[in-house]
């Protein structure tokens, strides 16, 4: 069947919107009509050439929307079931069986390797040239895509498909790194270097967590003040302000417990290190290109007994994790629809340029 798709061409360059031919759903697969589609970092890096993927690609990994068709395996949906699309795993690996699906063995192949197993791929274009497809196993800057079965986690229809997207990437990237992997004690205090998408995220799932101090560190105005509705006690504009003075005078000397770094920068990794307290901890969850090199003071911090880690996806089984997080947006305790913008398939590099410059914290793009 045909499909219309954001086709990104060469590295750094613009997205293009073309008629694609789709092919059938595979055994393990799952066709989905998209209603939504996040705008993501990890897309922006990808097209930028930092992560392997072939061009010509589709890419989008934060997808929503409602199966059409399923294949001849696929048994945890059915068609009309309304789904979120997260990142994709081999399911077979020791680490999938472990129940750690974020830590795949498989994962580069799986989500940015552009083709299946058998080396196929769903998409053709107008001259049957192959263009990439299973972007984290799914490819949603398309009207219609076929993704695989570990990447569908199907919701409740009640609630609104349009904003559920980045629950797939960003969101869940965020919140769970604070809720699955850091597990902060009540009264603690945690810091988030980063207030887009991913670190506001970080900031409502820390409120979840009922940190007492929940410090929010950009370099943009409008994100801080977004942060504090979100849950942040404090806000720290890092171009205007002494970030290291300020964290000691917020934590009374004693330091933080949690940093989640969002950026992947080797002077804020850091700075976040130097900022933790007895015990306390680092998780890095932004990509940084390869060969970025971060070196660490060992000296007085050697008696603090600090951890550094780097944690992907939030650490969190999409099927079990996200369906969680859409019970506490119900409750009013992740309110994710502050921090989007809607913009039509068209439009899709105007929303890449605008989360880009800090405009938007969460673009999303509408079918």
């Amino acid at each position: 069947m045909q499909t219309t798709a954001a086709v990104v061409r060469e590295h750094g360059g613009p997205f293009t919107i073309e008629d694609l031919e789709l092919d059938a759903p595979r055994h393990n697969e799952v066709r989905v009509r998209l209603v939504a589609t996040g705008i993501c970092h990890t897309d922006a890096i990808v097209r930028e050439g930092v992560y392997p993927t072939p061009l010509p690609a589709v890419l989008g990994h934060e997808g929503a929307g409602v199966v059409e068709a399923i294949g001849d395996s696929v048994t945890s949906v059915k068609p009309g079931d309304h789904v979120v699309l997260a990142a994709a795993y081999c399911g077979h690996c020791a680490r999938c069986r472990r129940g750690q699906m974020a830590y795949c063995e498989n994962l580069l192949e799986a989500d940015f390797g552009g083709r299946r197993l058998d080396g196929t791929t769903a998409f053709t274009d107008a001259e049957g040239a192959v263009v990439s497809s299973h972007f984290f196993g799914q490819s949603a800057f398309a009207t219609y895509t076929n993704a695989v079965e570990e990447s569908v986690v199907r919701v409740d229809p009640d609630v609104p498909l349009e904003h559920l997207g980045p629950l797939g990437c960003g969101f869940n990237t965020g919140a769970g790194t604070v809720l699955n992997e850091l597990k902060p004690e009540v009264g603690s205090a945690l810091a988030v270097f980063g207030a887009g998408a991913v670190g506001s995220a970080a900031i409502m799932a820390a409120k979840v967590a009922d940190c007492a101090i929940i410090v929010a560190i950009d370099i943009h105005d409008s994100r801080l003040e977004l942060a504090r509705e979100l849950g942040a006690t404090h806000v720290i504009n890092s171009r205007a302000e002494d970030v290291a003075a300020r964290l000691s005078e917020i934590t009374g000397g004693s330091g933080l417990d949690n940093v989640v770094d969002t950026t992947g920068r080797p002077e804020l990794l850091r700075q976040a290190a130097e900022s933790l307290g007895i015990r306390g901890t680092v998780a890095l969850v932004g990509a940084a290109r390869a060969g970025t090199d971060v070196s660490f003071e060992i000296g007085s911090s050697l008696v603090k007994g600090w951890t550094f880690k780097t944690v992907v996806q939030g650490s969190s089984v999409p099927q079990v994790f996200i369906p969680q997080l859409i019970q506490l947006w119900k409750d009013g305790r992740f309110p994710m629809e502050k921090l989007m913008k809607d913009y039509s398939l068209s439009q899709i590099n105007d929303g890449f340029a605008d989360s880009a410059s800090g405009a938007v914290v969460k673009p999303v793009i509408l079918f």
